[in-house]
């Protein structure tokens, strides 16, 4: 793997944890709103780097060359689904969301999940970020041993 190749990496998943943390706060910024339904971010892998997939790679190139396939890895945010539980019914007959019995639906969104969610993802950021500092520090060390 290249420099460029993990500073793209590194880079690719700043922007997914970027939006998985706004998908997040957008939860936690909707916890008092009724009918609000929680979303939860979908993160994927680049590449299949299961067991399955790598040997699916190596069945046709391992035994020809004698080398294992080269995985670049990384993740990708792939949008959100709704979260299907249910939130609590509350009596509520004079407000404009209420249902015919005068029941509203109160948000699904657990704060201290989402809480906790959200700190997972920044910590995530901070790691790719990271990344991509120290991969730019290697190119930059590169530069200057190039130039002596």
């Amino acid at each position: 793997m290249t420099i460029l190749e993990s500073m793209n990496i590194g880079g690719n998943a700043l922007r997914a944890h970027s939006y998985r943390l706004d998908v997040h706060t957008k939860n936690i910024a909707n916890v008092d709103t009724p009918n609000y339904v929680r979303k939860i971010p979908v993160l994927n892998a680049t590449e299949d780097i299961s067991f399955h997939g790598l040997m699916n790679e190596m069945k046709e190139d391992v035994f020809g060359v004698g080398t294992l396939p080269y995985l670049q890895g990384g993740v990708v945010f792939n949008g959100s689904v709704e979260d299907p539980t249910l939130g609590d019914k509350i009596y509520k007959p004079g407000h404009p969301d209420a249902d015919a019995e005068g029941y509203i639906r109160a948000s699904n969104v657990n704060p201290s999940v989402e809480i906790a969610d959200a700190i997972l993802a920044q910590r995530a950021y901070e790691a790719n970020l990271a990344l991509v500092n120290i991969s730019k520090s290697m190119a930059q060390k590169a530069i200057d041993i190039g130039r002596s």
